[in-house]
């Protein structure tokens, strides 16, 4: 609460002359008066959006050639009833919810096989297969460990927090929980009675207000749940390599090139995730309501893609193919992992998009390390580079996080960077936001970050739809504000370097800027490439 309450909830709409870095949203709006503007849809693949949401509904996208509720594909596209999007982790058992992270089903994809292999045996290809399983082995085995550990230590915690709110109550036998009642008890000889006065004592000066011992009760009840279920998760879901919730899917999951499965539910068991980031770029602006997106003219496509846990690359590249399919001109990708299953079934979507002229952008991540030295999937560098091809996709944007704050603490904490695999910086932390049932709530990372992007590039796009993907990305990155303040490295035990040195364009995105700047741009005709068979879509 203390975090959030330091900025204002639309501090990232704002700009330097009003204390923050944000994008100036409002001064880029004074600009376009008089200008046309054409409808934007941006996909946001991620973990599914409450497309009901009061301020993002009518901002939803509709597929105008799908019947709602028919059980027929009137538009042949493949998915029956895709009215506002797709779920790729969903099937007619159900959707998934929790998945294990990439680690863990590498560990187990290559546990039979090296499990009890001599590796002076092996042959070059096999060891490094080999390398590869120890290191994933290693980092699953000793990560669930920890999770073990630390959850028996919050059990404990949590019943000697909970002895002592017991022992608080029956000192206080009704009185009221306040510091003047407190400060009254006797807590001489009695250590669970001390430990519930100074903590209560501590919180409140912290500025709670319990009121009631059952309100500190409930309280202390819902701050251990949360724990636990973070460790838990890890335990049950994420580190658990016996753990498979593939078949509520009903696809062939070594078929990383089969298309057509999954379910028409874009918002799934939990959609916090996706429907916050839908708000960055398109909640309704204007309309007394929650908080203002980034882009007007803009419609939200939802390709449920993301589960709690990893992504698997099979969905990753499918829901990027469905959204180029269906309109996108914008796709959010707001996660990311340390591994890749198949990164070349990604690759070619990639080019798909690109082929297409199709923007994606893509959140950073948030393990404050150096993604020049780090892999961090997925990316924008082909693994296989095609005869007289580009290395890298040229319509891939990779965004890192930006603080409300300034000096060194300019960049957001938990960002990651790097100099030559980090386009751009925008806004991840304290980030007002919608949230589902009509909800609204902060939150941070480069999940963040990636929308604001999103949002502006979706701008540049309606005002100027001329202009290609590849000259998209050169206005955010020509346009942004160079910042050269000297800032204490994500992850660096306060270690300084210049912002500059931890992005390519070495500033942060801006909206005002970019929208002048794209004025002066001539755009490139497009070619009609047409659409490939999805069936066809190959490294």
């Amino acid at each position: 609460m203390g975090l959030f309450a330091q900025a204002p909830s639309n501090w990232f709409h704002l700009n330097n002359d009003q204390g923050y870095n944000g994008v100036a949203t409002d001064n880029a709006y004074k600009i376009t008066k008089g200008k046309n503007s054409s409808t934007i849809i941006v996909a946001v693949l991620d973990s599914g959006v409450d497309v009901e949401h009061e301020d993002l509904k009518d901002n939803v996208w509709v597929n105008p050639g799908e019947i709602p509720d028919n059980g027929i594909d009137d538009d042949n596209n493949g998915y029956i009833d895709d009215i506002n999007g797709w779920n790729f982790i969903g099937g007619e058992k159900g959707n998934v919810n929790h998945d294990t992270y990439e680690a863990t089903r590498l560990y187990k994809r290559y546990k039979y096989k090296y499990e009890k292999a001599n590796p002076s045996e092996l042959s070059k290809a096999q060891k490094k297969e080999y390398a590869l399983y120890e290191k994933v082995r290693d980092e699953v085995e000793s990560k669930k460990e920890n999770a073990e550990t630390r959850m028996t230590s919050i059990q404990e915690t949590e019943t000697m927090v909970l002895n002592a709110v017991t022992a608080l109550e029956k000192a206080l036998d009704g009185k009221d929980l306040n510091t003047e009642n407190l400060k009254s008890i006797d807590v001489e000889g009695k250590p669970a009675l001390m430990n519930g006065v100074n903590m209560v004592l501590e919180a409140i000066s912290q500025g709670e207000e319990f009121g009631t011992i059952e309100n500190l009760r409930t309280a202390v009840l819902d701050q251990f749940t949360g724990m636990k279920e973070r460790f838990r998760d890890q335990i049950e879901y994420a580190y658990n390599i016996d753990f498979d919730p593939r078949p509520l899917i009903g696809d062939n999951y070594d078929d990383p090139y089969q298309k057509n499965y999954g379910n028409n539910d874009v918002e799934g068991p939990d959609a916090f995730h996706g429907t916050h980031v839908a708000g960055i770029i398109g909640a309704v602006r204007n309309n007394s309501l929650g908080m203002d997106g980034i882009a007007t003219d803009v419609r939200i496509m939802s390709v449920r893609t993301v589960p709690n846990g990893d992504e698997r690359d099979k969905d990753v590249a499918n829901a990027i193919i469905y959204a180029v399919d269906n309109g996108a001109s914008i796709i959010n990708m707001s996660f990311g992992k340390g591994y890749s299953w198949d990164k070349s079934a990604v690759d070619a979507a990639v080019r798909y998009a690109a082929k297409n002229d199709v923007l994606l952008v893509h959140a950073a991540g948030n393990s404050a390390q150096n993604n020049d030295n780090t892999d961090n999937f997925p990316n924008d560098t082909y693994k296989k580079k095609k005869f007289f091809g580009p290395k890298a996709a040229k319509n891939w944007v990779e965004v890192g996080a930006l603080s409300f704050k300034q000096g060194e603490d300019l960049s957001a904490p938990f960002s990651n960077y790097g100099k030559q695999n980090v386009d751009i910086f925008a806004p991840g932390m304290a980030i007002y936001s919608t949230t589902p049932d009509n909800n609204y709530r902060n939150a941070q990372g480069t999940s963040m970050a990636s929308p604001v992007v999103a949002g502006v590039a979706a701008m540049i796009r309606s005002y100027y739809p001329s202009l290609s993907a590849q000259q998209v990305k050169q206005v955010l990155m020509d346009s942004s504000v160079k910042l050269t303040d000297q800032v204490i490295i994500p992850g660096g035990d306060g270690e300084l370097t210049s912002f500059a040195n931890l992005s390519v364009a070495g500033g942060t995105v801006n909206a005002y800027k970019a929208l002048k700047l794209a004025a002066t741009v001539k755009g490139k005709k497009r070619k009609k490439k047409g659409k490939t068979s999805q069936n066809n879509i190959r490294p």
